[in-house]
């Protein structure tokens, strides 16, 4: 059977309904992955919080992963748009300070956005599919982004020469996701989310986690030589 892409779009009918009823499927699709994940969802549950007969909602999406898979491209779409006017404090960062950069503005995107992170996150991370075959090419995206982070390290003499390039990534990737679990973990406890991403608390926090990744992989020795 072939796998559907990651980037199957909505039916024409659902993308020339009303905006206030897209909005509606959207927030009940999101309520319902974030409470039961993605095997578990209900579509019966998703039109009767919505307000649609089932077979509108068939008229919409294939299936619930067809409106997931929707859920993806909204959310990757407003990132592009949060990432357009942001950049970075400086242009004399090194590799690992842009990727703590890239991990601390995605942060802040998934604090205006909490919701459809936590929805996103509970299918990909905190179950796990984001490392299995269905979203395949949405890891493949992120890994070669990643890569070519750890291979500009490797070029600039920034990464440890006893970690090789793929093993880099297989970290960056992993720290990346348990950032962003444990993120969305403090986010469902929090009124204000913004204030409490932005607290120096937390800030603090994702600080820490990101020295402990960076110091497993950077190249000490280089360090030493700059600053006898």
């Amino acid at each position: 059977m072939t796998r559907k892409s990651y980037y199957a779009m909505p039916k024409p009918t659902f993308l020339n309904l009303p905006e206030e009823k897209r909005r509606r499927i959207v927030q009940a699709a999101t309520e319902e992955f974030s409470a039961c994940g993605l095997e578990n969802a209900s579509t019966n549950r998703i039109v009767a919080a919505a307000g649609i007969s089932k077979g509108s909602f068939y008229q919409y999406f294939d299936d619930k992963r067809d409106l997931f898979n929707y859920l993806l491209q909204v959310v990757e779409d407003e990132k592009k748009a949060f990432f357009r006017d942001r950049h970075p404090p400086s242009t004399s960062l090194d590799t690992f300070g842009y990727f703590r950069w890239m991990i601390k503005t995605g942060m802040e995107f998934n604090s205006s956005y909490p919701a459809l992170n936590q929805a996103l996150t509970r299918v990909l991370f905190i179950e796990g599919l984001y490392f299995g075959p269905l979203f395949a090419d949405l890891r493949e995206r992120s890994v070669s982004a990643l890569r070519a982070m750890a291979l500009q390290a490797q070029s600039r003499g920034e990464l440890d020469p006893q970690v090789d390039v793929e093993m880099a990534v297989l970290v960056m990737e992993t720290w990346s996701s348990a950032i962003t679990a444990w993120m969305m973990r403090g986010l469902q406890q929090q009124t204000d989310v913004i204030a409490w991403v932005r607290s120096p608390e937390t800030q603090q926090k994702i600080d820490q986690l990101l020295y402990v990744m960076e110091y497993g992989l950077r190249n000490t020795s280089q360090e030493r030589q700059n600053n006898p």
